[in-house]
C-alpha cells in the first residue's frame, strides 16, 4: 500500500548515507571534498588513478595483455600507445575486455540504451560504481546548493504505475524526496494534473529531461503557476542535448540557475555546466579526458570538434581504457576560475548518428539545427528529423493547431537556411512522435550509415 511505502520510505531516508549507499560513498564524497575541496589540489591524485588503472587493465585484462611490456612507463606514456576502444569492439568480444581477477559476483550486468546504433552489454562493478556515481551527482546538485532535504521534481523518463490504469500520473518518491511526472503524458489536456501536484508538493529543484521538461515550461508560460515556479532554485538537465530555444523558455518560466549533466551508462566520464557558464567542465577525478580526431590524433585546438575518449577510474571488473563514447564535443581554451584542471569543452553535440548529410556530403550537426528557435515554429509542440537519403530531410511536427501548407513551408525553409541550403526539407505533421523505451526523445531518426562521412564530421 501506498501509505506503507511512504512510511517506510520517510524511515529509510533518516538513515545515514555511509548505511544506506555503504563505505564506498563516504569514500567518494571525500574524493570530491563534499563540494568543499581545493580542486586545483587534485591533480596528483588523478595521476595516481590513472596509474593504478592502467597497470590494474595491462595486468588482467586479456585484451591489453600484449602491452604488458609498457609497464614501469609514466602513466601517460602508456596511455598514448594504447589503441582506442569503441563500442563495437566490447560487443564482439564481451570477455576479452573483463578482469581476470574479479569474481562473477563482482559484476553488476548492465546494457546502453537502446537509442544508439549499437547498443552492447557490458559490466559495472557492485558495491563501488553505483555509490560513487551518487556521490558525483550530489557534488553536481551541491552546485546549486541543493541539500539532501530538498524536495525534488523528476521528468527523467520514470514510469508511473497508476498511470497505466486511468490513476494518478504522478507519484512521491519518499526516499530520494522526487515528486516523479509520468513522462507518458506530456500532452496539455494532463498539464492540470500536473499543476496541482506541482502546487501542493513545491519541489525546489527540477532534475529532468530537456525534452520533457519543455511541454511543461511551455504550458506554464501561458497558464503562470507562481506559487510552484517562484520556489524554484535550479534546473538540473540530464541525457540529452538541450537546444536554445529550450533553454529560453526555461529561463524565462523558472528564471533561475539552469545546468547540463553529461554523462552515459558505462561511467566513464562525468562533466557538467557552472551557475555562470554554460561550457561542459570534466571530473578529473572521475576518469581521465581525451578529445581525439578521426585518426585518433589528439585535438588541441580550441573550437575544433572531436570525439570523447575516456579511461575510467574505479572499475576493475570491466575497465575502460581509452574508451570512445560515440558523442562529439569542441574544446574549450579558457579554465573556470573556480574549476582549474577541469578538462572544458564548449560544446557536446552529440553522436555521430545525430548529424544530417548535405546533398554535397557535409554534415550538420542536429545540434546546430535547434540552437536558435525558428519563429515559425511557435505552434509546434514537439520536432523530429528524419533522413534516409544525403540532401534530403523529413521535419515531422506534432502541434495541436492544423498547420496551413503555407506554414509548413515556412518551416520548412527555415530548415533548409540552417543547413545553408544543403538540405531539402519536407515538414509532415504527425499526431505523436514515440520516445525510447527510457523515455528520451529522439531529436534525429538517422538511417543513413554516418560512418561514410566520418572523417567531415572533425573537420567541418
Amino acid at each position: 500500500p501506498s501509505w506503507l511505502k511512504a512510511s517506510a520510505g520517510r524511515a529509510y531516508s533518516l538513515l545515514p548515507a555511509r548505511v544506506r549507499l555503504g563505505s564506498a560513498y563516504g569514500r567518494y564524497r571525500d574524493e570530491v571534498g563534499g563540494g568543499t575541496a581545493d580542486v586545483g589540489a587534485v591533480a596528483p591524485a588523478v595521476d595516481r588513478k590513472l596509474a593504478a588503472s592502467l597497470r590494474w587493465a595491462l595486468d588482467t585484462v586479456p585484451a591489453f595483455e600484449r602491452f604488458k611490456g609498457l609497464a614501469g612507463r609514466d602513466a601517460r606514456a602508456i596511455l598514448a600507445e594504447l589503441p582506442v576502444t569503441d563500442k563495437l569492439d566490447i560487443k564482439r568480444h564481451p570477455d576479452r575486455y573483463l578482469s581476470t581477477r574479479m569474481p562473477a559476483g563482482a559484476r553488476m550486468e548492465m546494457f546502453t540504451g537502446g537509442s544508439t546504433r549499437n547498443p552492447m552489454r557490458f559490466y559495472l562493478q557492485k558495491h563501488v560504481s553505483r555509490p560513487k556515481e551518487f556521490a558525483y551527482i550530489q557534488d553536481f546538485r551541491r552546485r546549486l546548493g541543493m541539500a539532501d532535504a530538498d524536495m525534488m521534481l523528476a521528468l527523467r523518463g520514470r514510469t508511473v504505475p497508476s498511470a497505466a490504469d486511468g490513476g494518478s500520473i504522478w507519484m512521491l518518491e519518499p526516499i530520494k524526496r522526487q515528486l516523479i511526472l509520468s513522462s507518458d503524458h506530456l500532452e496539455r489536456r494532463f498539464m492540470p494534473a500536473y499543476a496541482e501536484a506541482l502546487a501542493s508538493h513545491r519541489p525546489r529543484y527540477i532534475e529532468a529531461f530537456p525534452s520533457a521538461l519543455y511541454p511543461l515550461a511551455r504550458w506554464l508560460a501561458a497558464h503562470p503557476l507562481p506559487e510552484f515556479t517562484r520556489n524554484v532554485r535550479g534546473v538540473m538537465l540530464y541525457s540529452e542535448n538541450v537546444y536554445g530555444y529550450q533553454l529560453e523558455k526555461f529561463r524565462e518560466v523558472f528564471r533561475c540557475p539552469i545546468l547540463s549533466h553529461y554523462g552515459h551508462s558505462e561511467r566513464v566520464l562525468m562533466a557538467a555546466s557552472m551557475p555562470d557558464d554554460d561550457r561542459y567542465f570534466f571530473w578529473p577525478q572521475y576518469g581521465h579526458f581525451e578529445l581525439l580526431d578521426a585518426d585518433n590524433r589528439p585535438v588541441t585546438q580550441a573550437g575544433k570538434l572531436g570525439f570523447i575518449v575516456g579511461t575510467g577510474f574505479d572499475n576493475r571488473v570491466m575497465p575502460f581504457v581509452r574508451y570512445r563514447t560515440g558523442d562529439l564535443a569542441m574544446l574549450s581554451a579558457q579554465p573556470h576560475p573556480l574549476l582549474p584542471g577541469f578538462p572544458v569543452c564548449e560544446r557536446i553535440v552529440g553522436r555521430l548518428q545525430e548529424f544530417v548529410v548535405c546533398a554535397d556530403q557535409r554534415l550538420v550537426s542536429i545540434t546546430t539545427l535547434g540552437v536558435a528557435h525558428f519563429p515559425e515554429l511557435a505552434l509546434v509542440d514537439t520536432i523530429q528529423y528524419e533522413q534516409e537519403r544525403p540532401g534530403q530531410v523529413v521535419l515531422k511536427v506534432v502541434s495541436e493547431t492544423r498547420l496551413a501548407a503555407a506554414q509548413r513551408e515556412a518551416i520548412g525553409a527555415a530548415v533548409e537556411r540552417k543547413t545553408q541550403g544543403g538540405c531539402e526539407v519536407e515538414v509532415a505533421q504527425v499526431d505523436s512522435i514515440a520516445r525510447t523505451p527510457r523515455g528520451k526523445a529522439r531529436m534525429l531518426v538517422q538511417h543513413l550509415d554516418i560512418r561514410r562521412y566520418f572523417g567531415a564530421a572533425t573537420e567541418s
